[in-house]
């Protein structure tokens, strides 16, 4: 016999709905084992409830004895001997043809009906077939638990007929054996559809749980990718969590604990401050670590709390957010930056064609006015109009929207070129003041020619208005990179006084400037250039002799496949 077991067997379809049914399993397995202990220790309660019927009666009952002997011993064997039930799974105990169906429930069957047929006495044995019936409702298919229902009524059916037309009976004990067949029935259903329900509910609870382990490992990935640093303290000071962002920003690793640290006593002062209080301003306070080094941080920090003081039940949990100032600072001045840039990028459009027409009216102007005292005016206006042009294509050649054109390019052979026009035009041959440091052979960059023109003619220039008038005052060199051997560092040094910090922190910013007719946009558009090609630029202050500026420029070299 072969039972469908896709209605209501509630563990194949746990096994068969998720991708793996190690879960379901466990569960059957435990339900299976719990049933084979129940059995054992039912046969040795029916064993013991013949040898205490004896002690009373004087008589002994030998083929019951023998029966409830015969089972119990099959109990206690297929309890206590693992390999008797290897293999057991619902599948087998789907199909009434299967030695496992047999081993756990047939024998309960055959034995219970042959002791309830044997046993004269007035012990009533139909009340053990509720246990092969509990056993099928749980761990079988529906249909096969109402059959083994159905098997056990008629274990208990067959010998009243008997009785009946051997000894004339009256109905009482018909009676008795529908009724107990009818709760044997009920058991059954009943069984059956308390076990689907608690395995769907199973189920559920299995899908909630792998939905919240897969939220937790999003949540911790978001977290520990964060550029923020977070931490989470308790109100002993303990952190619970904390993400690679915060153990940077505090200069350790996590696992964190705030106790015990000198550096880190402001944030156990903030978070005390805020649990005492239960508040914390909305859009947060700095404060400032003075970590080992004697480096100082200032971090801006922010408070959340995981419940309200209100709420009952649960511990209490604070979150820190911390950013760094310096790096909200930054991000704050790139945005300003940027907008900037698409603003002045619009008024230099704009400019364009007024300025181009103002040029070719003061050019024919000026073929009119020629040994007349206005001449002088239309000089003055053409000359005007040259710096403004050259401001529109300074703001237009770093303006949003305008794509890298990195191209193969020999930067030793560019250099002297570009170095060749420059000293010429400002009439530095033979004086000894610029030096051009010897460069190498091989000196492959990615870069656009003419922003590699403009960054270098820029940085010579502004080494030319500052640099003293002492011979090798200027110097240009351009080798490998010390901490970066796929890029060539060019560096411009000029013997001039450093830069005050007021004035460095602002050098790259645009239509900033120290002199009254500059642009401010030299060493912004050296930047803006630069990282355009995957390169950076920086100053900094040689302090070995001959101290003087250097401004760097960092390039990516070319590499042929």
């Amino acid at each position: 016999m072969t039972v469908d077991s896709s209605p209501s067997a509630w563990f194949i379809e746990a096994a068969a709905a998720e991708p793996d049914g190690d879960e379901a399993g466990s569960a059957f397995d435990r339900l299976h084992r719990a049933f084979i202990a129940a059995r054992a220790a039912l046969g040795l309660a029916l064993v013991a409830a013949q040898l205490i019927a004896h002690a009373l009666t004087a008589t002994l009952a030998t083929r019951t004895l023998g029966l409830s002997a015969v089972y119990a011993a099959e109990a206690l064997l297929l309890w206590a001997l693992p390999p008797l039930r290897r293999g057991v799974t619902a599948r087998s105990l789907a199909r009434v043809s299967h030695l496992h169906w047999w081993s756990l429930i047939g024998i309960d069957l055959l034995l219970f009906g042959a002791l309830h047929s044997l046993d004269a006495s007035s012990v009533n044995y139909g009340a053990l077939f509720v246990m092969p019936v509990l056993t099928a409702g749980v761990l079988c298919p529906r249909l096969l638990a109402l059959a083994t229902a159905a098997m056990a009524t008629l274990a208990l059916l067959v010998p009243e007929l008997w009785s009946l037309l051997t000894n004339d009976v009256g109905s009482l004990r018909f009676t008795q054996v529908g009724l107990v067949g009818g709760g044997l029935f009920a058991v059954a259903l009943l069984t059956s559809e308390l076990a689907g329900r608690l395995a769907r509910e199973e189920r559920a609870a299995r899908g909630s749980l792998a939905m919240a382990r897969q939220q937790e490992q999003l949540s911790r990935l978001v977290i520990d990718e964060m550029q923020a640093g977070v931490l989470v303290v308790d109100r002993r000071g303990r952190v619970r969590a904390a993400n690679p962002a915060a153990g940077k920003m505090l200069g350790e690793a996590p696992p964190l604990s705030l106790r015990g640290r000198a550096a880190w006593q402001p944030l156990v002062a903030a978070v005390e401050r805020a649990f005492a209080e239960g508040a914390w301003p909305e859009n947060g306070g700095d404060v400032v670590l003075l970590l080992p080094g004697g480096v100082s941080r200032s971090l801006r920090l922010r408070l959340r709390f995981t419940r309200r003081r209100e709420q009952q039940g649960g511990e209490e949990l604070c979150v820190l957010l911390l950013e760094d100032n310096r790096e909200l600072l930054a991000r704050s001045r790139q945005e300003k930056l940027a907008a900037m840039g698409r603003v002045s990028a619009g008024i230099a459009h704009e400019i364009r064609n007024p300025l181009a027409a103002i040029a070719q009216a003061n050019a024919l102007l000026s073929e009119d006015l020629v040994g007349s005292r206005n001449e002088q005016l239309t000089q003055m206006i053409g000359s005007n109009v040259q710096r403004l042009k050259r401001l529109v294509d300074d703001v237009m050649e770093v303006a949003p929207g305008v794509g890298p054109t990195s191209q193969p390019l020999d930067a030793a052979q560019l250099l002297r070129d570009v170095v060749e026009d420059w000293v010429r035009i400002n009439g530095l041959a033979g004086s000894g003041r610029f030096v051009l440091q010897p460069l190498p052979a091989d000196a492959m960059v990615l870069f656009e020619p003419e922003h590699l023109r403009r960054v270098l003619v820029n940085l010579l220039d502004n080494a030319l208005r500052h640099a003293s008038q002492a011979e090798g005052a200027i110097q240009l060199s351009l080798d490998a990179a010390a901490d970066d051997p796929g890029a060539l560092e060019l560096v411009v040094y000029s013997a001039a006084p450093a830069i005050a910090p007021e004035i460095e922190r602002h050098l790259f910013e645009p239509f900033f400037s120290t002199r009254s007719r500059g642009s401010g946009l030299g060493l912004y558009i050296c930047r803006e250039l630069c990282e355009r090609h995957n390169g950076r630029i920086e100053y900094r202050r040689r302090r070995t002799e001959p101290e003087g500026n250097e401004f760097c420029v960092l390039m990516r070299r070319f590499h042929q496949a």
